[in-house]
């Protein structure tokens, strides 16, 4: 393609676009609205994933030891439930650990902890899990072996998270595949306009002997610089979105066990994404209409 039929379509290309400045409007703002809620959809299924990552990593379930085992015989059982399936490590927690611990975790309760002798706690076993999709059926398998009386595992926790993540990502993709139509049909109908304005234009070219790729690459200029600015103005819609409720996290207290992944780690991918469905979205629309201008 020469150099000068590019600043021509390109020039082509914008006053097609400003021609119908309403149904421009209209297809930029359908594109943002469709990233808008394919982005946030994504974003939040992303952090879901991220959380149930740091949750397999940092979650433990605790396994109680009989009451009536020795030392030995408590640490005995380690091996035992290292071979477990789904099991990703065994640490033994003696019962002087155990009050430790407390003791650590409640400094201010004095009065409580000179009272605090090591027989109240139990020896127990905090097992990390290799995949929290498997909490149920681990803690059934922790139960069976002989001398565990009780483990605790918080799976209302790991499963609200596995939840959000599956209705998040099932959500996105179902929004994604609607308004990604609408978005090319909005576009599709916005070039539709500008040909037929044209038509008697696009009929002498033919005439002439114009090729139908020289018609045709005006529209597809318009289409992907619609999808395109769609695509910018989303994508900063969206990080001013993302930071908004990322500062509302943060300063919540009863949120602070949620971890907003930082947008600055995903800035690059939601651009790139942003951009590619943008102009995607514009050209496919542009194409989509020009078609039943021209012959095949």
């Amino acid at each position: 393609m020469a150099k000068h039929n590019i600043g021509y379509f390109f020039r082509e290309g914008m006053s097609n676009m400003f021609s119908h400045g309403f149904m421009s409007f209209a297809a930029i703002g359908i594109t943002v609205a469709c990233l808008l809620i394919m982005g946030t959809f994504s974003l939040v299924a992303v952090n879901a994933d991220a959380q149930l990552k740091t949750l397999e990593s940092e979650n433990e379930v605790l396994a109680f030891v009989n009451e009536d085992y020795t030392e030995d015989q408590a640490k005995g059982l380690q091996s035992e439930l290292e071979n477990l399936s789904n099991v990703a490590s065994v640490q033994y927690i003696s019962k002087e650990d155990a009050m430790a611990s407390f003791q650590a975790q409640y400094p201010d309760e004095q009065m409580f902890q000179n009272n605090l002798k090591p027989e109240i706690f139990r020896d127990r076993y905090a097992v990390h899990l290799k995949d929290l999709h498997l909490t149920k059926e681990t803690v059934a398998a922790l139960k069976d072996v002989e001398g565990i009386d009780d483990v605790n595992a918080y799976e209302e926790i790991s499963n609200g998270f596995i939840t959000v993540r599956n209705i998040a990502t099932v959500v996105c993709v179902a929004l994604i595949l609607i308004l990604f139509v609408v978005s090319i049909f909005i576009i599709s109908n916005t070039i539709k306009l500008t040909t037929f304005d044209r038509r008697e234009e696009i009929a002498i070219m033919r005439m002439v002997g114009a090729t139908n790729g020289f018609i045709r690459w005006p529209f597809v200029y318009e289409g992907f610089m619609l999808g395109l600015l769609g695509a910018v103005i989303s994508f900063f819609l969206q990080w001013a979105l993302y930071e908004a409720v990322a500062r509302g996290v943060a300063t919540n207290d009863t949120l602070q066990l949620i971890h907003i992944v930082s947008f600055e780690q995903l800035w690059v991918p939601v651009a790139a994404v942003f951009g590619g469905t943008g102009i995607l979205i514009g050209v496919g629309g542009s194409l989509s209409a020009i078609r039943k201008f021209l012959k095949a």
